[in-house]
């Protein structure tokens, strides 16, 4: 973050899509903190839900008393879920809803199913159980994981089922408990297909094999509906996972949702209630902030939002695209999560790439740098802030909260056209020198 100049200055606060720093400038943030701020920063009705609970000296409900606001939030996540996604449970982070929602379908076959698949590109955190099912580049030491994980090309059906088909038992049954997928991949902006979450759907119905939906970061409205796979009926999962807006930008909560069924055949008994529980979980604020960022996300329409937003980002960066075809080889996106795909810049960089010491096996060096001296630029000069995603093509990702405004959004696509009229020699040799004398 450093080589952006992000970790060189200090914020004083921050408001809807803007940051506000100590030396008196201000910038706008395009990062939409990468999935938690879709509310934007510092929402005033997620922060006087808090305030009311500071100020009610509410008790943090846990375990030994009922908790109204963890039955309320998990009765209204039911209320916008399809089919019976109905059962909840409300850790802190992505990677513990994934966790749990794994170790749900372990249980749910009672231990006598082996085999766990993920997709190839793939992010579902970075404990030691979610890590060993993402599928990064940002996993590049060994940790120990999962056992008997099989990996299969992202969005690929007919690669999944013979994937499936292989982890057969002696006695012919199936072996694989559960399906990681994300229908839509926020990493490398990548979406399966309606025709293959249909047979993805149908397959593990037909296997009774647990479909989980990772929507960690596409879900509450950020890609034009409630969750991504919503836009398509009759593909529900037997279990979702989200988090991030979840909270509101303020509380840090993550929640799965399950179908009745699986849940009461993997823990609804007395000698299993305890199995899985964290000390954390349902806390009092973080719940009691949710229902409201729930709220927020239904009464102000976050998908339509969303919506909005693709109808000026989609059309501008193409025809940015189009402006400058020599450094923007792709456009891609759905609602408020969009990316360009950069590439260019003189041969020499090959060569560097070998010489920079811990780049020379990566393949993909030219393809940062040039989008790195791309965020940096926008950073310096127009005080706009975005990120790239290390995972697949590394994409420079605009993903900005929804309450950001159609003008604001302008700005952005302005300044964006401008710093690539600078040119490719211009933007690198500056980020290089700057990059050096840090």
């Amino acid at each position: 973050m450093t080589s952006f100049g992000f970790g060189r200055e200090l914020v004083d606060r921050a408001e809807g899509a803007w940051v506000y720093m100590r030396d008196g400038t201000r910038v706008l943030d395009l990062s939409g903190g990468v999935g938690v701020l879709n509310h934007g920063h510092n929402h005033p009705r997620i922060l006087a839900a808090r305030r009311r609970f500071a100020e009610a000296q509410r008790m943090e409900v846990h375990k030994a008393f009922f908790s109204p606001y963890l039955a309320a939030l998990s009765h209204n996540v039911a209320e916008l879920l399809p089919g019976d996604l109905s059962i909840s449970y409300f850790p802190n982070s992505g990677a513990e809803a994934n966790e749990g929602a794994v170790k749900m379908a372990y249980k749910y076959h009672g231990g006598k199913r082996n085999t766990i698949l993920r997709a190839d590109i793939s992010f579902h955190g970075k404990t030691l159980g979610a890590g060993s099912l993402t599928g990064s580049a940002e996993n590049n030491f060994r940790f120990p994981g999962l056992p008997n994980i099989v990996v299969y090309p992202y969005g690929d059906i007919a690669a999944l089922r013979a994937a499936v088909a292989a982890a057969r038992r002696e006695d012919g049954g199936c072996d694989v408990y559960a399906i990681m997928v994300e229908p839509y991949s926020a990493s490398s902006l990548r979406c399966w297909s309606e025709t293959a979450l249909r047979e993805l759907r149908e397959l593990c119905t037909a296997e009774d094999i647990v479909l989980i939906y990772d929507e960690v970061y596409t879900g509450w409205g950020k890609t034009g509906t409630l969750f991504y796979f919503m836009r398509h009926e009759g593909v529900t999962p037997d279990i979702l996972t989200y988090s991030k807006s979840l909270g509101g930008g303020k509380a840090s909560i993550s929640g799965y949702t399950a179908r009745e069924r699986l849940f009461r055949d993997s823990y609804d008994r007395l000698s299993d209630v305890i199995l899985h529980s964290t000390t954390y979980y349902g806390f009092g604020e973080e719940t009691a902030t949710a229902i409201e960022a729930v709220n927020v996300v239904v009464e102000e329409d976050f998908p339509g939002r969303a919506r909005d937003i693709e109808r000026v980002l989609a059309p501008g960066l193409e025809r940015i695209r189009q402006r400058h075809p020599d450094v923007v080889r792709e456009v891609a996106g759905v609602g408020s999560l969009h990316g360009l795909l950069l590439g260019g810049g003189p041969k020499i960089l090959d060569l560097a790439a070998k010489l920079v010491p811990g780049f020379s096996g990566d393949r993909q060096f030219r393809t940062k740098l040039v989008t790195l001296s791309v965020i940096a630029h926008l950073y310096r000069q127009h005080r706009i802030m975005t990120y790239y995603s290390p995972n697949a093509e590394n994409p420079l990702m605009v993903a900005p909260t929804l309450m950001i405004q159609k003008e604001e959004l302008e700005h952005f696509l302005e300044a964006l056209d401008a710093t690539l009229a600078k040119g490719l020699r211009r933007l690198l040799t500056s980020f290089v020198r700057e990059k050096v004398a840090s």
